[in-house]
């Protein structure tokens, strides 16, 4: 096994980690209970890891993260129910259209 990348925080690191097992690489969380020892140890060193069971997916995996964090922000106002949907989603939280098409 081999550490990709701490996240900030438990939330994102389980979403990161459950991202890049449906993209084909085994990956799972470490640390992710640490957090109550910070002021113990370094808060650095208490942050959630993602960690990858297969080193020679590292690369694919940095750049499938890189490309997540950099997801194109949107502001578009539903053609059903007209609620405003802001960031990167293409889908309505209300009533669950799909964004139109510009």
């Amino acid at each position: 096994m081999q550490r990709l990348v701490r996240a900030p925080n438990a939330v994102l690191a389980m979403l990161w980690s459950d991202l890049l097992c449906e993209a084909g690489m085994p990956a799972s969380v470490q640390r992710q209970y640490l957090g109550s020892a910070a002021g113990e140890l370094p808060p650095h060193e208490c942050l959630p890891e993602i960690w990858l069971q297969h080193s020679e997916h590292k690369e694919r995996a940095l750049a499938l993260l890189e490309e997540l964090k950099s997801l194109p922000q949107r502001r578009w106002h539903c053609p059903a129910c007209g609620e405003l949907v802001e960031g990167g989603f293409e889908q309505c939280w209300n009533c669950g259209a799909l964004m139109p098409l510009t």
